[in-house]
């Protein structure tokens, strides 16, 4: 017996959406019986599989879409951290800290004393592994705004989810996008906004204004430079899609009312939290030479597998390849004898890039602690 919903039929094997496509349980247990009268509370292990192109009216692709959302919030994250750090322990740990880092970091700790405001910049995809473990010693009680660039590169869902976490706790974030300036005038408002003050204190000391001092820090590559450009609305900064192009402190003007300091990715020395070195990883994040290829792209492949939004069916539409999401290695192996002559490292980057450019759609690989 079987209980039908607009657009989803619901049977003993799972959940089947209109037109064929699944929603199989994880841990392969056929779901409690679900009667009519009782709606079914979706439980954090179901995985979602194939939800673009699902047939049913406009009406129905709207009501799905919600349900899609609603197994999206419920999916326990907290899980695939968890498997994320057992897929780790096996692998060569991933470091990266080149000799200019060093001397970045001990020149940005004096620089920071001349500084009114402070812009942290993250990578909207991994807010968590791209916040640098000693920023909140560094900063003490000075003014900072918190940027997640890259906003494009997530879903509306991800969006809210940081938005709601970092609104809780009383911090000020700005969502932008480097590439298009997207959040850059929100951001140098509030720059100047929040330190404000400054010339009211000077001008009561009988001193002259003088224009908002504020320092953009953050790791590598997650699009400072970039940043930077799109607030002064030229390139006085270099910028590219690799970590490790800025090497030097630079400070540049906006306008009579701000200047600002343009930092290279700093990162810390030895890097204790191997889950977030993959993540920083698959989002080029972190310098080619400090990780293997193959490794990190085949547990991108079982992180894919395991997010409701992608599945293994979304890898196999792309790749042609079956995929069952409990290895991933396997599955770079048969990708590179399909389609690179049996190279590892080429399909391992095939499938890396076609992530950091949203072939599988844009996703966060984070979400915020509970």
């Amino acid at each position: 017996m079987a209980t039908q919903f607009p657009g989803l039929l619901l049977n003993s094997a799972g959940l089947t959406l209109a037109g064929g496509r699944s929603l199989s349980c994880r841990n392969n247990q056929p779901p409690a019986a679900i009667s009519s009268a009782n709606p079914p509370s979706l439980s954090s292990t179901i995985q979602v599989v194939g939800w673009k192109g699902a047939g049913g009216s406009g009406s129905q692709n709207s009501k799905l879409f919600n349900s899609f959302e609603d197994i999206q919030e419920e999916y326990d994250w907290n899980d695939l951290e968890t498997d994320l750090y057992h897929w780790t322990k096996t692998l060569r740990p991933v470091q990266w800290y080149p000799g200019h880092i060093a001397k970045t970091e001990k020149e940005l700790k004096e620089q920071l004393k001349l500084m009114d405001v402070v812009i942290e910049v993250r990578d909207a995809r991994i807010p968590v592994s791209t916040s640098h473990p000693q920023m909140d010693s560094w900063l003490g009680n000075r003014k900072r705004i918190l940027v997640l660039n890259r906003e494009d590169m997530i879903s509306t869902a991800d969006r809210n989810a940081w938005a709601t976490y970092y609104a809780n706790q009383g911090i000020k974030v700005v969502f932008s996008n480097g590439q298009l300036g997207m959040g850059a005038l929100k951001l140098g408002r509030l720059a100047k906004a929040l330190a404000g003050t400054v010339n009211i204190k000077r001008k009561a000391k009988g001193l002259l204004p003088r224009p908002v001092r504020a320092g953009v820090v953050g790791y590598p590559n997650v699009g400072k430079s970039s940043l930077v450009n799109r607030l002064l609305k030229r390139r006085m900064c270099a910028a590219a899609p690799r970590p490790g192009v800025t090497r030097e402190l630079k400070w540049v003007r906006f306008g009579k009312d701000l200047e600002l300091l343009d930092s290279p990715g700093i990162i810390p020395m030895r890097i204790s939290d191997q889950t977030a070195a993959i993540k920083l990883a698959i989002c080029d994040d972190i310098g080619e030479r400090s990780y293997d290829a193959a490794d990190v792209a085949a547990i991108l492949v079982q992180m894919l597998s395991r997010l409701p939004t992608v599945g293994n069916k979304a890898l196999c539409d792309r790749y042609k390849i079956e995929a069952d999401g409990r290895c991933g290695k396997i599955f770079v192996q048969k990708l590179a004898v399909q389609l690179f002559n049996a190279d590892n490292n080429q399909a391992a980057f095939r499938i890396l890039q076609d992530f950091r450019k949203g072939k599988f759609g844009w996703i966060a690989l984070e979400r915020p602690p509970k």
